[in-house]
């Protein structure tokens, strides 16, 4: 049997659990912003760690990629998250989130090699990062909806929307401030944050929603991922010098980069007005 709109809108746990998820996705939602901004101010102090210049030409790869691959990945990832909570609890996922960040974060703030290797070992614990992080958003303006009844949902989602903004500025003062005491510091600061989410989520939100069956649209995710970071590495190594040239513009592989992630994108577009449960 369908469950009405009416039914939905009430929230199953009494007032106090309303405040409960508000609480808890607002800390996710400023633990996933301020992670996304943290690291542009502390960028020099942390290749400086691993002993790495980052104003050399051949590290500008390493410096976008640590900045970026944690914004790539939630981005290319949060709508895909969102149907898979539909289908298995956005608690439970949203909780993933935050246990998946504190794992990372971890491993961002023992990171014991130098160099390149650093370098690499950083991007792709930001990435494992990205992937909490897309848990937490994709899930908390749904659990939210769950929660609180119509009449109250826009100043629920509202504060959540505050806080992400908020989180962005936090991110720039927190790495700002830490970095030049010790750059690991930029890592496990979120570690407490991350622990007391994962624990308070579990122990204290409940799933109010109807689970949708559905399937994922696997072309469509892989369509968009490789479309995403097929511009997003055009653009990394386009910043590069190349030839006599100052910048790599002109370079055959970062157009081949950008016009095929362009390609890639519009196929996606295509594919998504065909498939059976597309992304969007």
């Amino acid at each position: 049997m369908s469950t009405t709109f009416a039914q939905r809108s009430a929230p199953v746990h009494g007032d106090n659990y309303k405040w409960i998820a508000l609480s808890n996705t607002t800390l996710g939602i400023l633990l996933a912003t301020i992670n996304g901004s943290i690291l542009l101010i502390a960028l020099p102090n942390i290749f400086r760690g691993i002993h790495l210049n980052p104003l050399s030409p051949s590290n500008t790869p390493y410096f976008l990629w640590i900045l970026n691959g944690f914004l790539l990945v939630t981005s290319v990832l949060v709508v895909s998250f969102g149907r898979v909570g539909d289908i298995f609890g956005r608690v439970r996922m949203f909780t993933l989130g935050f246990a998946i960040f504190t794992v990372f974060s971890i491993l961002l703030s023992i990171t014991w090699m130098t160099g390149t290797s650093g370098a690499m070992w950083i991007i792709a614990m930001r990435i494992g990062q990205g992937v909490g992080g897309a848990f937490l958003f994709a899930n908390s303006n749904a659990i939210l909806t769950d929660a609180f009844p119509a009449n109250e949902r826009g100043l629920a989602l509202g504060i959540n929307g505050v806080a992400a903004i908020g989180g962005s500025f936090m991110g720039l003062v927190i790495g700002g401030v830490l970095a030049p005491i010790e750059w690991r510091l930029v890592f496990l600061v979120s570690v407490p944050v991350s622990l007391l989410g994962t624990f308070w989520s579990y122990w204290k939100l409940r799933d109010n929603g109807a689970r949708t069956p559905s399937t994922i649209d696997w072309t469509g995710n892989f369509t968009f991922a490789i479309g995403l970071i097929g511009l997003l590495t055009g653009i990394v190594y386009g910043l590069q010098p190349y030839g006599g040239h100052a910048m790599g513009w002109t370079s055959p592989f970062v157009l081949s980069c950008l016009f095929g992630g362009v390609a890639v994108l519009i196929a996606f577009v295509l594919i998504e007005q065909r498939v059976k449960d597309p992304m969007f």
